[in-house]
């Protein structure tokens, strides 16, 4: 049975909150910039749009607090001319009351329509071979039949957040975003993050709304006596699932395995590793409790020095969700101290003709509660080659409230 609200059509609300401005909702998280018409359009998107702002209408005033619930600071006066509208048949006291259900009920529509759904989310890490509009330095552009097929990969992923590497500038992810988009796969949320490297960068596209970031991008070590900076940052942001869950993300792509003459590539990847283990050990110790995403490119498998360190010990330590192909294995392995034999490469070494796991979705104690194993897997497609050395993989989780 449909419920009839007596109170404004959307129009006049759309209408009514265009024309009213708080300053409190022009600011973005501590470490942000402050928000303004001239802003450009990433931080217009970091603002969060509806879901960020202070609702305002007429004396109603209606504040989101952090833990998104409401509280009314202004409730003063008479109802101003809106008996036009039919308010006059009850009192005001009952009007602004149904005011606040509507204001709650479409915020609760606007999550809902920002992911897949109130069930689950998905997240997904991809480096994508030189994502460039341009060739720089030793790297080429990225060819349209690469970036077709980078495209369908994602698309098959259907991930409401996605970690990207060796994404080139800006405009190459904002390329990608508006081809997604015409495709049918809208990420309205992003963060782009350089690092020393000024070729490849690491990159986030989200469904949902992306409420604090914290990139690092000038994070360095000391490794016999010579600094280093780290090649490609950290990117760190905070997405809101629902008015009440939030995650928060660690996406980075570590040294590469390529040797280079001024030091060893495996200890300089393991000291980016401890300062991104830094970073992880500084959001757990702050709330035990995290939801906390640790995923990307980590160049190294997993009996690895550098691996061993993000993934961690004790009440901190991480938990590997060691995606593989959904292509019926589902049998232990005979030994029982090893995983089972599923298929769980992420990346070929054509020079070696190898195949390794370098790509990684680490989970903290409380994020693997929500973890849904049976939804998580390497994606394994027709000529994914022509996209990426790498294939993607992806994890999906519980929103529900715990």
């Amino acid at each position: 049975m449909a419920t009839h609200f007596p109170l404004l059509d959307t129009a006049d609300l759309a209408g009514m909150a265009a024309k009213t401005r708080n300053p409190k909702s022009e600011m973005r998280n501590p470490k942000q910039i402050p928000m303004n018409q001239r802003s450009n359009p990433q931080n217009r998107a970091a603002a969060g749009g509806l879901l960020g702002r202070v609702l305002r209408i007429c004396h109603l005033n209606l504040v989101l607090v952090s833990d998104f619930a409401f509280r009314i600071s202004d409730l003063q006066g008479s109802p101003p001319r809106l008996a036009s509208q039919g308010w006059s048949r009850t009192s005001w006291r009952e009007q602004s009351l149904s005011l606040q259900l509507l204001c709650v009920v479409l915020l609760h529509l606007l999550f809902l329509n920002s992911g897949r759904g109130a069930e689950s989310f998905r997240v997904a890490t991809y480096n994508l071979d030189n994502y460039l509009d341009a060739a720089s330095g030793t790297r080429p552009a990225k060819p349209p039949e690469g970036k077709a097929k980078i495209r369908e990969s994602l698309r098959a992923l259907q991930a409401d957040v996605l970690a990207l590497q060796e994404m080139g500038a800006t405009n190459a992810l904002l390329e990608l975003r508006a081809s997604l988009k015409s495709e049918g796969a809208d990420y309205p949320y992003w963060e782009h993050v350089s690092g020393h490297d000024a070729e490849i960068h690491v990159a986030v596209l989200s469904k949902f709304p992306i409420t604090a970031r914290r990139p690092h991008t000038n994070d360095s070590y000391l490794l016999f006596g010579r600094r280093f900076q780290v090649s490609r940052g950290f990117a760190e942001v905070d997405v809101q699932l629902t008015p009440r869950v939030s995650v928060t993300l660690l996406t980075t792509h570590l040294k590469s395995r390529r040797t280079v003459p001024e030091a060893d590539e495996a200890e300089m990847r393991e000291q980016e590793a401890l300062l991104l283990r830094e970073k992880i050990d500084h959001i757990l110790k702050v709330n035990p409790a995290a939801n906390l995403i640790v995923l990307g490119d980590f160049n190294d498998t997993k009996d690895s020095k550098s691996i061993r360190t993000l993934i961690g010990r004790g009440r901190s330590a991480l938990i590997d969700t060691r995606p593989a192909e959904r292509n019926g294995d589902d049998q232990p392995n005979p030994n029982p101290r090893y995983p089972p034999r599923t298929i769980t490469w992420t990346y070929h070494y054509g020079k070696a003709d190898v195949y390794d796991r370098i790509d990684y979705i680490l989970l903290s104690a409380a994020m693997a509660k929500r973890w849904k194993k049976s939804e998580t897997y390497v994606l394994s497609i027709p000529n994914w080659g022509v996209g990426s050395d790498h294939r993607p993989i992806v994890a999906a989780f519980s929103m529900a409230e715990q």
